[in-house]
């Protein structure tokens, strides 16, 4: 028995072997099918999962060694991200869903669609085309030789006083023809050279015709102008005698020069580090800022008129006017009273009222009613020698609010902001200084170049805490790009003299260029479209003006040797007709001269296609972020 069932056993268990192995295959099977089905779940997750990268301040800076020249690689195989976005990438790389569209021209675009594109004698209608879509271009024509210092909102206005006022040009007329050079023009004379001399050829007129005191200082010699600067030397050094406490280069470093003549003033200043904005009207001799810039010296057309200058409060610290025709004490002294919202507190007035004017009494208010005028004013009267006056400015409010209540003229209400001067008209107020001191106690030159002023916080922005980071890292960050700009393109051999940065924010770009002892000025140019930080730019030391690129830009042609627009296009495609920008910058933009545009990828696609258009050779680089990056670099070189 025992036989038997140990018998049996075995043969069960031989019956459960012999079945085993198919059983098992499948269980393996279905476990390792289970595995590599999770596995390649897994992995696919991986590699379609593109992760997500903080959005920069700023794009990355630009390196030498990673310049691309032509045509970029082919990109690698996309792949498909698991989640998709859509929106606009901001001038600082990020994406944002919160974006304006703007204005189109339906009828643009159906031209567009229908492949109707403008002959090359047509050039475009800059003020009736707006946006990004836009079909092939032709070359722009040329304008009529008349043209050639055309400045569009100075060239067409009438009037009184109104006269030397900017005035738009209507719609449909902007400029839309490239600004011819004069027959004969040459390559500027190099910096500081051109100070004494420059090509005839290049500013065809003739200088302050029967003006005695003109042609002691302009002669022509042969095929040039020819500058003597004597007399300017002398003038400065009695100022300097006069009143010590000016100190040129180190407590007055931002000057201002009205009805500049030939800028001989600011010319030499620049010899004791001073920065002077030449100011004059384009009036009948129709030449004094051009003769200026053609020397090299930082200048612009403005005209003290009926509404406030486009510079901030307490801007500069010297504010001078020799021979300027300007009756101050008229109209209860409103133009005075604007040189007084200018003035930084504590700043200097000179007046030199010359005795060729001393019988046109039209010109020039007596002496008297201009002292009793300053005196209302809480100027100081520091020094009289001769036809030469310096007054001083108060450093606080407390002279203002001891005077008697029906003294004139009044303060001006609180809540004025001395800031705000786009199409802002004169106030006949006396603007007060801020309660906090700030704009008063200034760091010598050239500390003050690189220390976050006071003001810094009183401009309308988002950020709050951690503005000295922000203005300390802008500088950084240009540091950085010149350092490049200098190793691939050779900067210090350009020979740069004036130079315009379209956005100019803090002035890093400008600082960079001191720093580096590229010998130029720069003009910063704020846009309405941002926040105001004028008064910063003019709290370290540098020149600048706010102004809506959407308009022309009040100086005259062939004024620049290199525009500079880091994140511009970006922001204004949304509220003007890029290419009516651009033009203007061919305007301004000297026979040779460069033009250095920082933009997003698609921007800087489509400027390049209308930098063709104007007849500049372009050049197209990536960023340090490589081929890949949403920056570009656009280079323009306008040819003779």
């Amino acid at each position: 028995m025992k036989g038997v069932i140990s018998s049996l056993s075995c043969s069960d268990n031989h019956v459960s072997l012999t079945k085993t192995p198919t059983f098992l295959k499948i269980i393996i099977l279905s476990f390792i099918s289970l595995f590599l089905f999770i596995l390649v779940r897994r992995f696919s997750s991986d590699i379609t999962t593109i992760p997500t990268t903080p959005s920069r301040k700023f794009p990355m800076s630009f390196n030498q060694t990673t310049v691309v020249f032509g045509k970029n690689p082919p990109p690698p195989p996309l792949r498909q991200p698991a989640v998709e976005r859509t929106g606009i990438i901001d001038e600082n790389g990020a994406m944002t869903n919160d974006f304006i569209v703007g204005e189109f021209d339906e009828e643009m675009i159906d031209s567009v669609v229908n492949g109707k594109n403008g002959s090359d004698n047509e050039g475009l209608k800059s003020d009736e085309n707006r946006g990004a879509m836009r079909g092939k271009m032709g070359k722009f024509r040329v304008c009529d030789d008349s043209m050639r210092d055309y400045v569009p909102c100075l060239s067409n206005s009438k009037g009184k006083r109104e006269f030397f006022e900017r005035h738009f040009p209507p719609k449909g007329k902007g400029l839309d023809c490239l600004v011819p050079r004069p027959k004969d023009y040459k390559l500027r004379i190099p910096w500081p050279k051109s100070r004494d001399e420059i090509w005839f050829s290049n500013v065809p007129h003739t200088p302050f015709a029967k003006d005695k005191e003109g042609i002691k200082l302009v002669k022509k010699k042969g095929d040039k102008y020819t500058f003597s600067g004597d007399g300017a030397k002398q003038y400065l050094d009695q100022i300097s005698k006069m009143v010590p406490g000016i100190a040129f280069g180190q407590r007055t470093r931002v000057a201002m020069d009205i009805s500049c003549g030939i800028a001989s003033f600011g010319a030499y200043l620049m010899d004791r580090n001073v920065s002077t904005l030449s100011i004059a009207t384009k009036n009948v001799h129709n030449n004094q800022i051009q003769f200026a810039l053609e020397r090299g010296v930082p200048a612009i057309l403005a005209a003290f008129t009926t509404q406030r200058l486009l510079y901030p409060s307490q801007a500069f610290d010297l504010i001078h006017c020799s021979r300027c025709s300007i009756n101050w004490t008229h109209d209860d002294g409103i133009l005075l009273l604007e040189v007084n919202r200018m003035l930084r507190a504590g700043g200097h007035f000179i007046w030199a009222a010359e005795s060729v004017y001393r019988h046109e009494e039209i010109s020039f208010a007596p002496f008297k009613e201009m002292e009793d005028l300053t005196q209302r004013l809480c100027w100081e009267l520091l020094k009289k020698e001769g036809d030469i006056s310096i007054w001083r400015k108060p450093l606080n409010n407390s002279c203002y609010l001891s005077r008697a209540p029906a003294v004139q003229p009044p303060l001006c209400d609180a809540g004025d902001d001395p800031d705000n001067v786009w199409n802002v008209n004169l106030k006949k107020c006396i603007t007060q200084l801020p309660g906090n001191g700030y704009g008063a106690n200034m760091t010598a030159w050239p500390a003050r170049l690189h220390f976050p002023p006071d003001r810094l916080f009183s401009i309308k922005m988002d950020a709050e805490l951690s503005r000295r980071e922000i203005f300390k890292a802008e500088s950084k960050f240009w540091n950085d790009i010149i350092s490049g700009y200098i190793g691939a393109f050779h900067w210090k051999k350009l020979t740069l003299r004036n130079v315009l940065d379209m956005r100019a924010v803090y002035g890093g770009f400008a600082a960079a260029l001191h720093d580096f002892d590229i010998d130029c000025w720069v003009m910063n140019v704020v846009p309405i479209s941002g926040s105001n930080t004028l008064p910063v730019l003019y709290d370290r030391g540098f020149i600048g003006v706010m102004h809506d690129w959407c308009e022309p830009f009040d100086t005259y042609p062939r004024t620049y040797d290199l525009i500079h627009a880091s994140a511009l296009f970006s922001v204004e495609r949304n509220r003007c007709n890029v290419t009516t920008i651009m033009l203007e910058m061919d305007r301004i933009l000297r026979p040779w001269g460069r033009v250095y545009i920082r933009d997003t990828t698609p921007v800087i696609e489509e400027l390049e296609e209308i930098a063709h258009a104007l007849g500049w050779v372009p050049f197209k680089y990536d960023s340090s972020e490589g081929p890949y990056s949403n920056w570009k670099l656009l280079i323009g070189e306008k040819r003779l």
